[in-house]
């Protein structure tokens, strides 16, 4: 009989606390240990915390303990994808080569990557428990929703949000984004002409260019909003969801608080078909329709919702 190495046993134990807690909205560290053979108390309780440094989970504070409750990161939580992380480690070096930051600039242009990897490129090396994929996905999720606050920290700020990002790493991050702060600036002081998406056309070939990752990487659906001036030029993208598109999960609460903060004078909605076909469902209507709804109440139109796949991209204002 084959004994179980050390590496299986422990790839055993995320297992059987994940599947513990998967179903569970809320808990407590003793009633998960309750549910586990295997696992004891000392990995239940540092599987827990590693969750909640990532976000994932976070604490609420009840009359006789402490419980756990999911975030709205949940939804984007590959478990296998997890637990090989913290089973083989999640260092750029053992990662293959067409997954490596660098080598995706390299191969794809800036453009094409995730705030994470940029972030990981930036931050160049980790530390022991923390690569710097690890370090760039953990700063990205931080500040996911203002991006641009990142520029207002100091170094000590940053490296509580993960400690791989040394005073290199910092003085590094800073830089690339005043050398894009200036770069943008000599684009305006030049008179570069500013996308607009002020037809059906130009609102295809605005999400073919800058939602290509959705086409190449997404496994899952993902709804985003870009938020738009008065002439009908992008301020922001902001994603919304992650899983299957459903008038339920699309809260307008959800879209239209990013569009209110952005002084956005409309909209564009944006998800992917990851089966490649871009044809619109009966449920990708049904969004359209309630957000579209939503917006003439609060003065915010959608002008479209386009749905980007591999074999091409859709605008549902067209079919």
């Amino acid at each position: 009989m084959v004994q179980p190495t050390a590496v299986q046993e422990r790839r055993e134990r995320y297992v059987e606390v994940l599947r513990a807690i998967s179903e569970l909205d809320e808990f407590t560290a003793k009633e998960v240990q309750a549910k586990c053979i295997e696992a004891k108390a000392a990995f239940i309780t540092r599987l827990l915390k590693q969750l909640q440094r990532e976000g994932l989970l976070q604490t609420r504070v009840g009359l006789k303990a402490d419980s756990y409750i999911w975030t709205s990161m949940k939804a984007s939580f590959a478990d296998d994808e997890w637990i090989a992380r913290q089973i083989d480690g999640d260092q750029v070096t053992q990662s293959p080569l067409e997954d490596r930051p660098r080598e995706r600039l390299l191969n794809l242009g800036a453009e094409s990557l995730r705030t994470s990897e940029l972030l990981a490129i930036l931050i160049r090396s980790g530390r022991k428990g923390e690569s710097a994929v690890q370090a760039g996905q953990r700063v990205a999720n931080r500040f996911s929703e203002r991006l641009d606050t990142l520029r207002t920290l100091s170094p000590i700020e940053l490296k509580k949000v993960s400690p791989a990002v040394s005073e290199v790493a910092f003085c590094q991050i800073m830089a690339g984004i005043e050398l894009g702060r200036r770069v943008a600036e000599s684009l305006h002081r030049h008179g570069v002409r500013t996308e607009k998406i002020n037809s059906t056309q130009a609102a295809v070939e605005y999400c073919a260019r800058h939602f290509s990752r959705l086409v190449d990487d997404g496994c899952q659906e993902e709804f985003h909003i870009v938020t738009l001036d008065t002439k009908l030029q992008p301020i922001a993208k902001h994603q919304i969801t992650v899983g299957t598109l459903d008038a339920s999960l699309v809260h307008p609460r959800e879209v239209f608080r990013v569009a209110i903060r952005d002084a956005a004078s409309s909209i564009l909605l944006v998800h992917n078909h990851p089966s490649g076909d871009p044809t619109p469902s009966m449920e990708d209507r049904m969004v359209t329709d309630r957000l579209k709804r939503a917006g003439e109440l609060i003065g915010i139109p959608v002008i479209d919702h386009v749905v980007v796949a591999a074999r091409g991209c859709v605008s549902l204002a067209e079919a």
